[in-house]
């Protein structure tokens, strides 16, 4: 079954896929049954984009960084064809003020490699061979407070000393949790940095349409939607961790931002919706419902 592959007639470039694509329970959905080979080769029948998440977890100790293979690049690049792009959630060694603490009581302990252009170097060197097919580069930060950063002003230093000193030509975007740092000052900074606008629809942050219609304007020409949902602990609950069935439906939550996607594309922006199998319990039949609720949409505004 084609799920969704290329774009929409009449409009700029719109991809749609899934977070990680390493479940064997979408067999009978987009896999066969019995499958031999790499689950990428099949994966990408069906979508033409795919976020990687893998890589993301990084930082192990003050010493211990550990960034992708390079086999393992050449692997997922080697499995695709041309027109397929990957996005891809930068190491967390790089966007981690302080590690991860056991218990709330430990004192924290600051990342020696906070948006550290070495290491990020050092990873772009790991993604050579997938350099053609990167559609966007996701920093994503965690809940700072103001422990962990004093203010929206210093983290927006921060970044621009960061991004002085990595390579301007790779499509970046930013993606917070926040919700007090989604203000004017923060859409213009993107702006005018060029930088790409992560939307994470779940995880406390507001509705991504409501942020989306009072920034709008600010927006470049990267936009990457993330339907993660909010509650990841019942949906494993409610699932049981296996993928293959719809149990929550969000198709009400989707026609609003099917709204928001169609928008987009005709103001010319790239986007991509990556979607999580805990938004609805199932990634791929989620796309499914989004893609037919989209062409719904396409075909009535031409009635």
């Amino acid at each position: 079954m084609l799920v969704f592959q290329g774009r929409f007639k009449g409009m700029p470039e719109l991809r749609i896929g899934t977070c990680s694509w390493k479940y064997r329970e979408w067999e009978g959905i987009i896999y066969p049954s019995v499958v031999k080979h790499n689950l990428l080769v099949y994966y990408a029948r069906h979508f033409n984009t795919v976020e990687i998440d893998q890589w993301f977890c990084s930082l192990f100790a003050p010493n211990k960084v550990r960034l992708p293979e390079p086999s393992t690049v050449r692997e997922y690049t080697a499995a695709v064809p041309e027109n397929f792009t990957f996005t891809i959630k930068v190491p967390n060694s790089i966007t981690l003020t302080h590690f991860y603490r056991k218990k709330k009581s430990e004192p924290l302990q600051p990342n020696p490699y906070f948006l550290s252009p070495k290491i990020f170097h050092q990873f772009l060197e790991r993604l050579e061979p997938m350099h053609s097919r990167l559609g966007a580069l996701m920093f994503q930060f965690e809940y700072l407070n103001r422990q962990k950063m004093p203010s929206l002003a210093r983290f927006l230093q921060l970044l621009q000393e960061f991004f002085q000193k990595i390579p301007g030509n790779f499509p970046y975007a930013i993606e917070i949790r926040n919700p007090n740092y989604l203000n004017r000052a923060f859409f213009q900074f993107l702006n005018n940095h060029g930088l790409g606008m992560v939307f994470l629809q779940g995880y406390f942050m507001p509705n991504i349409v409501s942020v989306y219609q009072k920034f709008q304007s600010l927006l470049g020409n990267l936009v990457i939607i993330r339907l993660h949902g909010p509650e990841r602990e019942k949906m494993e609950e409610r699932t049981g961790n296996r993928w293959d069935r719809i149990v929550v439906s969000r198709e009400a939550e989707m026609e609003k931002i099917a709204d928001m996607v169609l928008e987009l594309l005709q103001q010319k922006k790239t986007v991509y919706v990556n979607v999580n199998n805990h938004y609805e319990g199932s990634a791929p039949l989620t796309i499914r419902r989004f893609v037919n609720i989209l062409q719904s949409k396409q075909e009535g505004e031409k009635q």
